[in-house]
């Protein structure tokens, strides 16, 4: 019987208390398929059109993508910059890690959509919206329900922080995405990158300074509090020190795109 408590009392003491768990924001700077859309004009992505963008491009451009997304070492990974649900699962399917993955079209003007990826034993989508410069998604993780909320328009995103506070104000929450000038606090929300923005660090290079155009928020969550961008030499333009893009005006470069990813720890 002492035993069996004993080693009971050792499981307890090892295993941590809190379960952490890293969430990460990645805009993939316009990855498309190379077949023309009906529905909104895409022929520069095309074989024949200006990018001259094929087989050969497009599958580069996917393994250098799942390089950066496994590097992140993420359980959650929202994705914005993709135009399919074919092009996620091109990504899925590159990935070292077991990632599920949603998608969901958003309507926009280019057809770029955002996704997650996410570890199943980790986050349970129960439901999951498209808006307008949105993706609006319900998610069990651990015993809490969670709204994360995708955009790259401050003015949908917050409209759609205000009535999710008004109708579930015991959900918790992340935002992530083009959401820099949001203030945070007005929603009960702590800006995970506001640390590293202040030091000057930035997951975009834009007129010779680095910028934080990605943010993450979080509200009650707890855990570290400082998220971070993840940068490797090798995927920046040794010439310019930027993220090395796809293209330069019409000069095709092969890099991931102009963006570096924005992560952070939760619990």
């Amino acid at each position: 019987m002492w035993r069996t408590l004993l080693s009971l009392l050792l499981i307890t003491i090892t295993q941590p208390l809190v379960a952490q768990l890293r969430f990460a924001y990645y805009d993939l700077d316009h990855l498309y398929d190379t077949e023309r859309s009906l529905f909104y004009h895409d022929d520069a992505y095309t074989p024949d059109g200006r990018y001259r963008w094929d087989a050969e491009r497009y599958s580069r451009k996917v393994h250098q993508v799942a390089t950066v997304i496994d590097s992140l070492r993420c359980d959650i990974v929202a994705l914005y910059g993709v135009e399919n649900e074919q092009v996620v699962r091109d990504i899925a399917a590159t990935l070292e890690g077991d990632y599920a993955y949603l998608h969901r079209t958003i309507n926009s003007f280019d057809g770029m959509d955002f996704a997650l990826l996410y570890y199943a034993d980790r986050c349970e989508p129960l439901t999951a919206e498209a808006k307008r410069a949105m993706l609006v998604v319900e998610a069990r993780i651990g015993h809490d329900t969670t709204n994360i909320v995708l955009g790259v328009d401050p003015r949908y995103t917050r409209m759609e922080l205000n009535e999710l506070r008004e109708e579930h104000p015991t959900h918790r929450m992340i935002v992530a995405g083009k959401i820099s000038s949001l203030d945070p606090a007005r929603y009960g929300l702590i800006d995970r990158l506001a640390a590293p923005a202040r030091r000057g660090h930035g997951n975009r290079l834009r007129n010779g300074g680095w910028q934080l155009r990605d943010r993450i928020f979080t509200d009650t969550l707890s855990g570290r509090r400082e998220g971070a961008v993840l940068i490797r030499r090798e995927w920046l333009d040794p010439s310019s020190g930027e993220p090395l893009p796809t293209y330069r005006s019409n000069r095709y470069t092969g890099g991931a795109g102009r963006f570096l990813p924005v992560w952070c720890e939760i619990e």
